[in-house]
């Protein structure tokens, strides 16, 4: 028996020295790279029509493979149930999974900026890597509309006020007293500095937005990466995959012209939005703006409260009724919006990932999406 431990030990040693040992092979590591013509040729002629394996890193990947591929593949969100996709890190059990699968589906390196690391780990000849953005043009998160910026800008000009009069004091003979409330007007000086920059610095944040399936129009782009991916891997299988992916972009298509419709008939084309604004793209698209107290896209980032009073006073001057929050995110900021306005609460899911529940009882993103297009038609004021 203690031999028999031993061995066993030695087995998993072994397999944890493979696993992270060289990096993933060239032709492993590029969207629906080539693998070898043997690893080919043994796949597709060994008549077992066993599914293939397939990893995928968010919900909407997920959904849309599962879609296309129906029976033919075994699929594998690799999010656990109800964990934001922002701050997920892959654990020794899923690098072993995505070892052993034959396509791994991610949105990019915007979205998954783990995926490289983790890939470089990965020693497998068989193994795909599939970028679903491949084909679409990634923009700038767009810095959202503050009217506090004048503010922010008068501020600044008190704040110099500030420094000369605090000057003046230092050569003044005056008291003790006025001194110190100098120092305190020097103290606010240095503060209405700092939020003048950081005002300054907020216009330039973003970086490249990765929320692309949040657009159907770029979500059927994605399907057709997938698609082309899935055929490569399964050749055999084609007409069923292109079957799948003709019906599904007709569903893409209908949801499109659905939203298309509703915004025409919109009485505010404004998203009021209390986390950080995932629907860049799907603004762009139908013509909305949106204000958010966020910057960039950052789970841990937090809003001041300076850009949370903006937004209360925008909503009031608006007479916005709704204020939407994020999924799997802790909405205490559109809390203290809705406290402070009255306003009502709505999830806009932004499809990233789903809780158990959700995941039990078959939620799917073109469900998401609709539910989504009910709500903004609810707060954007819908009319016929």
């Amino acid at each position: 028996m203690k031999q028999m431990k031993h061995f066993r030990v030695l087995l998993t040693f072994l397999l944890a020295l493979t696993l992270t040992g060289c990096g993933i092979p060239a032709e492993t590591a590029t969207v629906r790279a080539s693998k070898s013509p043997e690893t080919t040729e043994a796949q597709t002629s060994s008549g077992t029509n066993e599914p293939i394996k397939v990893v995928t890193t968010l919900f909407p990947q997920y959904d849309f493979t599962r879609v296309l591929a129906g029976d033919r593949a075994t699929v594998t969100l690799l999010l656990p149930p109800g964990v934001e996709s922002h701050s997920f890190e892959p654990t020794p059990k899923d690098i072993v999974e995505i070892s052993h699968a034959d396509l791994f589906i991610f949105t990019g390196e915007g979205m998954e900026p783990w995926a490289a690391s983790m890939l470089s780990g990965i020693e497998s000849a068989s193994l795909t890597v599939v970028d679903a953005s491949m084909g679409i043009s990634l923009v700038e998160g767009e810095a959202h509309d503050h009217e506090g910026t004048e503010h922010a800008d008068a501020d600044h000009e008190e704040a110099e006020h500030a420094d000369a009069d605090h000057e003046e004091e230092e050569h003044a003979d005056a008291d003790h007293e006025e001194a110190e409330h100098a120092d305190a007007d020097h103290e606010e000086a240095e503060h209405a500095d700092a939020d003048h920059e950081e005002e300054h610095d907020h216009e330039h944040e973003g970086g490249l937005d990765p929320h692309i399936w949040l657009d159907p129009l770029l979500a059927r782009q994605m399907v057709a990466n997938i698609a082309d991916a899935l055929i490569d891997a399964d050749p055999s299988g084609e007409s069923v995959y292109r079957a799948n992916e003709e019906a599904y972009l007709k569903e893409l298509d209908a949801l499109h012209a659905a939203f298309e419709d509703a915004f025409s008939k919109v009485a505010r084309k404004n998203i009021v939005y209390g986390g950080h604004f995932a629907f860049g793209y799907f603004a762009r698209r139908y013509g909305l703006t949106h204000t958010s107290p966020y910057a960039g896209f950052a789970p841990d980032a937090e809003p001041t409260p300076r850009r949370i009073a903006e937004l209360v006073d925008l909503m009031k001057e608006s007479q916005s009724t709704t204020i939407y929050y994020e999924e799997l995110v802790d909405p205490k900021v559109a809390e203290v919006i809705s406290d402070a306005t009255g306003a009502e609460m709505v999830l806009l899911h932004g499809a990233h990932n789903l809780t158990r529940d959700e995941l039990a009882n078959g939620a799917s993103y073109i469900g998401i999406m609709r539910d989504n297009l009910e709500k903004l038609k609810k707060g954007l004021g819908y009319h016929e």
